[in-house]
């Protein structure tokens, strides 16, 4: 016979396990759905080569031009997902605000007791819980700094914001190159898992554009 005790105990345990599923699964419990920011995008395959701007003759114009195709990697959920114009993340195509409610923190990585590695690993995972078919992760899973906040802001902006140390990460523009074309975490938006739009093109051709951006002047779009 089981005691009284015990099956209280099972039952809380269960109730608990059943919650915690529901948080993994980007579900909270008694809330709505968030209303979405915006309409899912239709990202485009390719990007543009970047051989296609060697017709413009003013080397500015080539360099803006140039940016605003890298534009469409930046300017994508898989980025702008990470560069939120709030301490909470958006997630997914729909750049949806992040649930169950995250917050970055200091660290950019979660508030003390709900890091983001509770539920992000190292690599994605796939889940057969309903709405959601992977959880993305990397080793170095986190939210930009709010210095580098992109969400509600033009290209043209952002691309002012890149360029400046003081909401770059104190980088210079050889050490963003290197960010944005071997960054493993950048790299993880060609690779987001099921249920993701993946980054437009490759991060190679994304590289190979920021690079001749960097060479032409580094000018941005109008």
């Amino acid at each position: 016979m089981t005691r009284p005790h015990t099956s209280i105990v099972m039952a809380s345990r269960l109730a608990l396990a059943g919650s915690a599923a529901l948080l993994v699964a980007g579900v909270t419990l008694g809330a709505s759905d968030p209303v979405p920011a915006k309409a899912a995008p239709n990202p485009s395959i390719n990007l543009r080569d970047v051989t296609d701007f060697d017709a413009i003759a003013d080397p500015a114009k080539r360099s803006a031009a140039l940016f605003g195709e890298a534009g469409k990697v930046i300017e994508s959920p898989r980025c702008m997902n990470c560069h939120p114009r709030t301490p909470r993340p958006t997630q997914g195509d729909e750049m949806r605000p992040h649930n169950p409610p995250m917050f970055a923190g200091k660290s950019g990585r979660g508030q003390p007791g709900l890091a983001c590695t509770t539920c992000h690993g190292p690599a994605n995972v796939k889940t057969f819980a309903a709405g959601i078919k992977s959880i993305p992760g990397d080793p170095h899973w986190g939210l930009a700094p709010p210095e580098m906040s992109w969400q509600g802001r033009s290209l043209a902006q952002i691309c002012e914001q890149i360029k400046d140390p003081k909401r770059n990460g104190n980088r210079s523009l050889e050490a963003i190159w290197h960010h944005m074309a071997e960054d493993h975490l950048v790299g993880w938006a060609w690779r987001p898992g099921p249920g993701r739009h993946p980054a437009p093109g490759t991060q190679a051709a994304f590289g190979k554009l920021i690079r001749r951006w960097i060479d032409t002047g580094a000018h941005c779009p109008t």
